[in-house]
Formats: C-alpha cells, structure tokens, sequence
C-alpha cells in the first residue's frame, strides 16, 4: 500500500520540476527576445542618425542573442558595408543565404559587393538571380551592373596582357576604368601599383599600394612593399611605420623583419643627426651621417640624404673643401633647393660670388618663396659688390671663418710691413693707404658687431665716404718710433 500511494507522489513532483523548468526557460527565452529586439530596436535608431559604429555594437549583441536570426545578419552586413567593411559585409550576407537562399536583397548586396571587389564570375551568378523577375526594386541596377560585367572582364584581360607586355601607360588605361567601377578590388590596385613603379611614379605606386593594405586584411606583402617603396624614396619615418605594420601580422616574417632591422638603425641615426644638429655638434653629426653610408650603399634617396647632411655639417663645421664635395654628390642625385643653398654657402666661403649667386638662383627657380635663397643670394651680391671695391679679408690674407687670433696675426704682420714712418717720398703714400686699408681691416674684423655687419654686405666704416666713424685714426693705434723705424711696439685692443 505504501508504494501504491508514493508514485503519484513522486509523478506529482517530477511534473512540478518540469513545469517550473520549462516556465523558467520560457521566461529565459522570452527575456532573451525582448532583449534582441531592443538591440534591433536601438541599432536602427542609431542608424537612422548616421551613428554607424554604435548601431553596428548593437547589431553585434542582436546577433549574437539569436544567432538564426537571417535579418539580424543582414543588418549587420548593411552597416558594415556603409563603414567600408566589405569582407565583414560579405561574410554576414553568406551567412544569411545560408539561412534563408531566396532572401533576394542578401543576394543583390552580396552582388554589389562581389561586382565592387572585382570577383566577377561569383558576382555574375548573385546578379542573374537577382536581375530575374520584376516585383524587386533592385533589378534595374542588378540588370545594368549585369550588362557591363562582358565590358568589364575584357579590360581586365587587356590590362594584364598590356602589363605582362611592359607597356604600362595602356595597363593604367584600363585599371583605371574597372578600379572606377570596382573600386574594392585590391587585385586591380596592386597591379595598377605594379605599372606606376615600373614607371618610376613613386608616389602613386604608394597611393595604391595603400589602399591594398586597407582592402584587404592580413596583407602583410602588402605592407613589405609599401615599406620598401617609402624606403626607396627617402621616408625612412613612413617606411618604419609600415615594416612595424608587416610584422605584427608576421612576427618571424623572413623579408619584413631583416627590412625592419636596416630601416630601424637608419632611422635611429637620422635622429642622433637632428640633435647633433640642434646641439651645433657638428663632429658627431658628420660620424652619424658616415655610418648611414656605411649601413646603406644601394638606395639612391638614402644615399642622398647622407650626402645632404654631411654637406649641412661640414658647412657649419666650417670645413669647406669636405662641405663642398658632399654637397656635390648630394646634388648629383637629387636637385633639393635647401642643398643648394647650403653650397652656395661654401662657395661664399671660399670668396666663389659668382656661383653662390648662380646656385641661390636655381634654388629660387625650384622654391620661389624659399627664404634662405632670398636672403642669401641678396648678401651674396652685396658682398660680391663689396669684394669689388674693400675687402678686408683680402686685404689681411685671411679666410672669412678666420678667428679674432688670426686676424691678430695677420694684421701685426702686415701693419709692420706697411707702417708709413718706414718709407719716404712717393712709397710713403703708397705706405699711407695700405696701412690705413690694414687698420680698417682690423678694426672691423676684431669688432663682432661690425665684422657681423660687413658679413652681411654693409660696411661699418663707409668707404666711400673717405671717413671713418667715431673719430677713427689709424695712427692712434701706435705709439711713436724709439730709434729704427722699425723699432715700435703695438698696442691692441
């Protein structure tokens, strides 16, 4: 009897547990859709105010709360289509042919993408359903698009027969139009790439190569290549940037990362050049610019840019006859305006007017705004004009970086040469002007003030005037003579 009575109790139980489980799950479920829902419901608010990246985070949870869901998929796609995603996009429309094969707008977006990325024959099956019937507002454009694939695959054939002929020019032609009209295909980019460089357009062989590297993921040849292309240009910098990008994706990637290791060190010593140059270390600036030339003797433009800041340092370091060789071989290689006038600026120093003139002109033809050129060739021709009547360098045997010593040295030399009390008659005139050329030579050379100003084409003394300033005589610089006429002494300021 006792087990008679405890079965319906324990059936009475067991049913209890179900009901309450399955009111439970049903509540779950009922939460989990409502939940969908509201995802849905604020994704399309998002979108409706263009705000495609919150929209698309709430796609994201709509989906993944119900994952069969063909439309939530879908709207996804839509969004990740407007936000240039195209292979996210495609992936969510797969997804919803998947789940539902004659949802006829999956498949039109689907042929957009695939008729935009260049994939031709999949984009000519999705457009030949979706171009079949006439109750879909999509079937005028599907039908068109349809239409212009023949046109479309023929160019492509053209294009890489013209490419596979080196005939670049008739290659862009025809990448031009189908990059036009499939603008998502980075297969006609890379090869419309491929022409520019063999044309020597650097630039634009970039331009598209970058876009590669956005179109499709995982593009690590993509980013070896534009690493080497800013490296075979000179943008060390760019070039660093887009080998980091290579081995990310890669990191034992056996072309980025010996790449990565040259272009690391070149850019670490263009950055101890820049401070050499903000310290006006000018040794340490030359040692650095060396060592590029040591790591680096195949890329023109690198080469180049050794060459340049050598030319940059030895100039400051006021070592003309090294400055004027690295500028030389800086310029053979690529005509940069500022090169120029670093030149012509050791042409100055070594008295060459004439070509200092001739290479801040070519500067200025280059940049006519630049302003070293402006001001240098203006200083260039006032002390050419200036050499033309006084020049004190001259007139003392100096260089023009020679120091305050030097002209010292000099100066006493040629003022005991020259001192009137050591000639009669006619040579004492003679004596007369050379000494007093000597003397103004000096006073103007050992004042900074003045010596800054004669540099700049001015000359403090005025000699054309036949006068000098602040009661200058040349005479007080001596004291009278004891005996020999050459038995004075100097005082010197």
């Amino acid at each position: 009897m006792i087990d008679h009575w405890q079965s319906p109790v324990k059936i009475c139980s067991t049913w209890m547990v179900l009901f309450a489980i399955d009111t439970m799950i049903s509540g779950i479920v009922s939460s989990k859709a409502d939940d969908v829902e509201k995802h849905l419901e604020l994704g399309r608010d998002f979108l409706s105010r263009g705000l495609l990246q919150d929209a698309l985070s709430h796609y994201h949870a709509a989906v993944e709360g119900d994952p069969d869901n063909y439309l939530t998929y879908f709207k996804r796609g839509t969004v990740y289509l407007a936000l240039g995603k195209a292979k996210f996009a495609l992936l969510d429309f797969d997804k919803v042919l998947l789940l539902k094969p004659d949802f006829k707008s999956a498949r039109h977006q689907r042929a957009i993408v695939l008729f935009k990325q260049g994939e031709f024959e999949e984009a000519k099956v999705d457009l030949a359903v979706v171009a079949d019937g006439s109750d879909d507002p999509f079937t005028t454009e599907a039908y068109n698009m349809y239409q212009l694939l023949p046109q479309l695959e023929s160019y492509k054939v053209y294009a890489k027969h013209y490419h596979s002929m080196a005939d670049y020019r008739q290659a862009i032609q025809h990448l031009d139009y189908l990059i036009e009209n499939c603008p998502w295909s980075s297969e006609f980019r890379e090869l419309r790439s491929n022409c520019y460089e063999m044309m020597g357009d650097i630039q634009a062989a970039m331009l598209d190569l970058r876009s590669t590297t956005k179109l499709t993921s995982d593009h690590t040849v993509g980013y070896f290549k534009l690493s080497k292309l800013q490296y075979r240009v000179g943008h060390v910098e760019d070039s660093l940037r887009e080998i980091r990008e290579c081995l990310k994706l890669d990191p034992e990637h056996k072309e980025c990362f010996p790449h990565y290791k040259k272009v690391k060190k070149i850019d670490k010593l263009l950055v101890h050049i820049e401070e050499s140059i903000r310290d006006q270390d000018w040794a340490d600036c030359v040692r650095h610019a060396k060592s590029i030339q040591r790591t680096e003797n195949d890329e023109p433009m690198i080469t180049y840019i050794s060459h340049e800041k050598l030319c940059h340092c030895h100039l400051h370091a006021e070592e003309s006859e090294d400055a004027l060789s690295a500028c030389n071989e800086a310029l053979a290689i690529f005509k940069e305006p500022n090169v120029l006038c670093d030149r012509a600026e050791v042409y100055l120093l070594n008295e060459m007017y004439d070509d200092a003139v001739r290479d801040f002109d070519e500067a200025l033809q280059i940049n006519p705004d630049l302003r070293c050129a402006k001001e240098g060739k203006a200083k260039a021709q006032k002390v050419q004009k200036q050499a033309e009547k006084r020049d004190y360098y001259k007139i003392l045997g100096v260089k023009r970086n020679a120091n305050k010593q030097e002209i010292v040295k000099a100066y006493r030399k040629l003022a005991q040469k020259w001192h009137p009390d050591g000639y009669s008659g006619s040579e004492k005139k003679k004596a007369e002007r050379k000494f007093m050329d000597i003397a103004s030579a000096k006073e103007v050379l050992t004042d900074p003030e003045k010596r800054r100003k004669y540099d700049q084409g001015e000359d403090p003394l005025d000699p054309e005037s036949g006068r000098h300033p602040d009661g200058f005589n040349p005479f007080q610089q001596f004291h009278q003579f004891h005996g020999s006429p050459f038995q004075f002494k100097f005082h010197f300021n």
